[in-house]
């Protein structure tokens, strides 16, 4: 069993906003450190930065595992050194030399090199702080040796639908070894195509595991199910994998330097927005879709013409798609006697997988199409699950969403209605 100690680490106790201190002045980063078990020589030590909901239970038991398997790792609470309750918006201010002063801490305490692991967002204050300590430290070699990043969020935010995507300029200033483990049953995993080139401008050699079968967030949700289950308990090997990979990249050639930051176009929303139908701000033109029918044929959106058209992306894996379908048939149902219909593409799954959702989730009777290469989505740029797109009886998108809504209430009602009777 892993022992587990509580740490106290000095740093400069700062406002969220604020420049930070070095290291000596007197604030608090709670630790908890899981030393590897006694029967393996920990070779380094794995930093774990937290995400936006702080340091979870899940966390803690994998932790656990990992030390376990021999890996001492170190679970860091930001949130509490700055005593901020964890959020999206506090995370995105995190000073970068949080972590680069606990890499320093880490190495400095154990002598051994240091290894990050992040997920979702706080893939974002790992990277800056990585590129934190390379600056500080430019000519030290063999003390940084890599990041491993669980299902990581690397964009700006989740652009609405026809709005350019921006990458955080931190993913093209990244100069590490970089492990990704990306869950199959992820919008993001159709992204790698962006991520991952971004991620070698700045010199990363980048190694990918795709986890089959699993959501963003396997090891810790609350919805998980069996095969998740069973994933998660996989998931100190797959670290260890990483570990291995990263530890293995040649770095004789001497410290990797911190690359340029880019500088960021896109603001990020101050908070949350309420979800409605809002104008398409892309090119009104459609890209082509032809796709096979679940029930049989083929499906051609300029077969639609005259017909206002409600496009939605969905997958089976996902809980806003399955919350919002039935509120789409009653809105199906409603605008039955207008040139309205409502087309469903599923994302990526087999016709097996489909049907055995229909059979006992939902009861729907509106075409549903297939998209199994993913194909679809990366054309029309979806980044959310669902996106719906509406098209207007010339062929024209006029409205767009990401995220699921009552479709049947009444304001979406009659801005269907008036599009379908101009």
């Amino acid at each position: 069993m892993a022992k587990l100690l509580f740490v106290l680490l000095l740093v400069a106790a700062v406002p969220a906003m604020a420049a930070p201190q070095p290291l000596e002045d007197a604030a608090e980063i709670p630790l908890e450190i899981y030393q590897a078990d006694e029967r393996y020589e920990a070779p380094a030590v794995l930093l774990w930065v937290p995400q936006e909901r702080g340091v979870l239970e899940a966390e803690r038991r994998v932790a656990e595992q990992l030390a376990r398997a021999g890996m001492e790792t170190w679970l860091a609470d930001l949130f509490a050194a700055h005593f901020e309750p964890p959020s999206r918006s506090v995370l995105e201010r995190l000073p970068p030399d949080d972590v680069a002063n606990l890499i320093e801490y880490a190495h400095l305490e154990t002598g051994k090199p240091v290894f990050l692991l992040a997920s979702d967002r706080g893939a974002v204050p790992a990277l800056r702080g990585a590129r934190a300590w390379q600056e500080a430290n430019p000519e030290r070699a063999g003390v940084l040796g890599g990041i491993v990043l669980m299902h990581p969020i690397l964009y700006v935010e989740t652009p609405d639908p026809g709005v350019e995507p921006e990458i955080l300029p931190i993913v093209r200033a990244t100069n590490l070894p970089v492990f990704l483990i990306q869950p199959e049953l992820s919008p993001w995993r159709w992204r790698l195509n962006e991520t991952v080139p971004a991620l070698r401008e700045g010199g990363s050699d980048v190694f990918v595991l795709f986890v089959d079968g699993v959501r963003d967030r396997f090891f810790y949700r609350p919805d998980g199910e069996g095969h998740e289950h069973q994933q998660a308990r996989k998931l100190p090997w797959m670290v260890g994998q990483g570990l291995r990979l990263l530890a293995a990249v040649d770095q004789d050639a001497g410290p990797r330097a911190a690359a340029p930051v880019p500088e960021q176009r896109t603001v990020a929303r101050a908070g949350p927005e309420e979800r409605t139908l809002k104008p398409y701000r892309g090119d009104p033109t459609p890209p082509p879709l032809v796709l096979p029918r679940l029930e049989g044929g083929e499906m051609d959106l300029a077969d639609y013409q005259g017909q206002v058209v409600l496009l939605n992306f969905w997958a089976s894996w996902c809980p806003p798609c399955v919350h919002e379908m039935p509120s789409m048939q009653r809105l199906q149902d409603t605008l039955a006697e207008e040139p309205f219909t409502i087309l469903a593409a599923n994302m990526a799954e087999d016709e097996a997988t489909v049907r055995t959702f229909l059979d006992e989730k939902v009861d729907v009777d509106f075409p549903i199409v297939m998209d199994e290469k993913g194909a679809a989505l990366q054309a029309w740029n979806v980044f959310a699950f669902p996106t719906t797109f509406v098209i207007d009886k010339a062929g024209r998108i006029r409205y767009a969403l990401f995220g699921a809504i009552d479709w049947d209430q009444p304001a979406v009602v009659e801005q269907l209605r008036a599009l379908a009777n101009e």
